[in-house]
């Protein structure tokens, strides 16, 4: 019993002193272990790593199964594999290897990688944080010699105090980053301003470098450099291949190459990403290209153009050749674009109404002072083409558009009107507003051409007073007078038309008139036309009875026109005598004769008068004494001078035209 129980304490010491001496090493194929010389050989002189077998850290590590050592001089650690999840990043930092160069950010990247730690550090492989990045996927990596940075967590051996910080502070520059996710363009993550906008998928990112020689002075942005796919020492694939792009001269700083639409798995530590709209030149617009980067150009601009120099395209200025309507992903940070509509525009020299362009938000009407000393305000409208080939001029002129109309165009336009507004008075100013637009528009094109401005039309306002001021008072009152006389010249049309419509209205009740005794008429004209055709039966009648009887035709006229003469001469016997009679008559009827036929004519009037009425000559009754005789005689001469009067205010007698008497 004794001899059982002690083999048994032997074989447990045994195993025990198995276990403490590292003879016997057990790794899990989940993990890997790295192996550490205790004794049995000198001490590294330099360095971490024992790349000649001496004391430390041994450059290989043992992955999973039984390992066999010599007691107590080896001691293995085990640690868990590097595993990079899909969709993150891992950064690497070297605890051993040669120095950093001046200015070197990241060490360089070794063709055997980081699995071979003897590999490494045989090759030149330099301490600190690694140019190179670990994708997804899961890592034998002896974590003596690299401290891999992922996400979640830090994979590192026994790191000091010191360096656990540096590495805390590296992984939390990356996290402020977005370093363990790659950047993706036109996804769901770019960063926290991306992903609050919509138009996202419309984003690219400008790189920023932050390893390599710095620029050349004076130069804001890094030249494109590495991106001909057939060489592959000088490729870097959208600075994804860190020592390709230092390779082809590529300088830290902010790139002038731009990332588009994709994911690309660049070290965060190497460059860093900023995202901005892509730039679109809308329909109607071109883009005018200012150029901060590239060589200096030749002046493309032409003979006579003083104002600045037009370059070729990828040159340092302005770009010769505009932008067409599309959508760029332009630099903004290397270049601006500056939008020239190329379709109409209208500005208005009015503050009531501003256009969406808002190049004509600081105008207002033009003050004028009219010859007859009114100081009415004009509004006008201006309407501007420019020519898309001419539009760098533009630009290199006037810089934006807003500035000429500002600078330029308001003082010219203003000058101009306040100079016509001199030479009118403020109606000739209304009343000739059509004529001064016109010739305004032609004597205006020249001078928009002098800006390389084509001028499509003037439109003028109605001058109008401010209404604050007196002159404003005046204005509205010799406008109110003018409507008044407008008003009065309409008043007097519309009488001379009501007058035409009376005339018209009674030529149209004549000619109804007419038309309703048409009839008659027509019975009327008919009945002649009868009466015609009667006679003319009656003479071809008399004229074939004629002919039978045998009358000689010519005898008979004869004895016609003999008897016609007689008749003729006793008719003109007759017209003589009474033609002398009534002479002696106009003779009898003047002076005495005159008045002594009118007594003759008043008295048998009397007489006649007397018999008719039955009036006693004689009165009856006598009355008074004395002559009855003369009394009586009295009498009927104021009798027949009463009749007389009547008979004269009756206008049956005319003193100077007596009636005529009978022959």
């Amino acid at each position: 019993m004794t001899w059982l129980i002690a083999i048994a304490v032997a074989v447990v010491l045994l195993i025990a002193l198995v276990l403490i001496s590292n003879v016997i090493v057990y790794i899990p194929n989940d993990r890997v272990g790295v192996v550490e010389r205790l004794w049995g050989a000198p001490s590294v002189k330099q360095g971490l790593i024992a790349l000649n077998g001496e004391v430390g850290y041994q450059p290989t590590v043992l992955r999973g199964g039984l390992h066999y050592f010599v007691p107590f001089q080896w001691r293995v650690h085990k640690v868990d594999l590097v595993t990079i999840p899909q969709g993150e990043l891992g950064y690497v930092f070297a605890r051993d290897g040669l120095d950093l160069e001046e200015g070197q950010a990241l060490g360089r990247t070794v063709p055997a990688g980081i699995g071979d730690v003897d590999a490494f550090l045989r090759n030149g492989g330099q301490k600190g944080p690694q140019r190179m990045v670990l994708r997804e996927g899961t890592y034998a990596i002896n974590v003596a010699q690299f401290a891999i940075i992922t996400a979640s967590r830090v994979h590192g051996l026994l790191l000091s105090e010191e360096e656990r910080g540096t590495i805390d502070r590296m992984g939390s520059v990356l996290a402020e980053r977005g370093g363990f996710e790659p950047v993706i363009i036109g996804g769901r993550r770019q960063n926290a301003a991306a992903q609050a906008d919509d138009s996202s998928n419309d984003m690219l990112g400008v790189v920023t470098v932050h390893d390599g020689p710095v620029l050349p002075p004076d130069e804001i942005v890094a030249p494109r450099v590495g991106q001909d796919t057939a060489d592959k020492a000088t490729f870097h694939n959208n600075f994804q291949n860190i020592d390709a792009f230092l390779r082809a001269g590529g300088n830290r700083g902010r790139q002038h190459q731009v990332l588009v639409e994709g994911t690309y798995y660049i070290n965060r530590l190497f460059a860093t990403v900023d995202y901005i709209a892509k730039t679109v030149v809308p329909v109607g617009f071109v883009g005018v290209v200012v150029s901060y980067i590239g060589t200096i150009g030749t002046d493309r601009s032409g003979e006579g153009y003083s104002h600045g120099e037009l370059v070729d395209n990828t040159c340092r200025g302005v770009w010769k050749e505009p932008l067409l309507p599309g959508k760029y992903a332009f630099n903004t940070y290397a270049g601006k674009i500056q939008l020239v509509p190329t379709t109409n525009f209208i500005l208005k020299w009015t503050p009531e109404v501003t256009n969406l362009h808002k190049f004509d938000e600081n105008l207002s009407e033009v003050s004028l002072i009219t010859k007859d000393a009114f100081e009415p305000l004009l509004p006008l409208s201006v309407v501007v083409h420019i020519d898309y080939r001419k539009a760098p001029l533009v630009v290199q002129r006037f810089g934006d558009i807003k500035r000429l109309v500002d600078q330029t165009l308001d003082p010219m336009v203003s000058a101009y009107f306040k100079n016509i507004g001199q030479t009118k008075t403020l109606i000739e100013l209304i009343q000739n507003r059509a004529d001064i637009q016109q010739v305004a528009g032609v004597e205006m094109m020249g001078r928009f051409a002098a800006y390389n401005l084509e001028l499509q039309e003037v439109l003028i306002g109605t001058p109008h007073g401010s209404g604050g001021n007196a002159s404003g008072a005046r204005i509205d009152a010799i406008l109110n007078q003018l409507r008044d006389r407008q008003v009065a010249i309409e008043q007097v049309a519309t009488f001379e038309l009501q007058e035409q419509s009376a005339a018209k209205e009674r030529s149209l009740r004549e000619a109804r008139a007419k038309t309703d005794i048409q009839a008659e008429l027509t019975n009327s004209m008919i009945h002649i036309e009868i009466k015609k055709n009667v006679g003319e039966a009656n003479v071809v009648e008399a004229t074939k009875r004629a002919n039978v009887i045998g009358i000689d035709a010519d005898a008979e006229r004869r004895r016609l026109s003999a008897e016609g003469d007689g008749r003729a001469s006793a008719i003109a016997a007759v017209g003589k005598a009474e033609a002398e009679a009534i002479q002696a008559k106009s003779q009898a009827l003047t002076g005495e004769g005159a008045r002594l036929q009118l007594i003759n004519t008043l008295g048998a009037q009397f007489a006649d008068a007397i018999r008719d009425g039955k009036i006693a000559i004689v009165p009856k009754i006598a009355l008074g004494g004395g002559d009855a005789a003369g009394s009586g005689l009295g009498s009927l001469i104021q009798l027949a001078s009463s009749l007389l009067a009547q008979r004269v205010d009756a206008g049956v007698l005319d003193a100077d035209h007596p009636p005529a008497t009978q022959a």
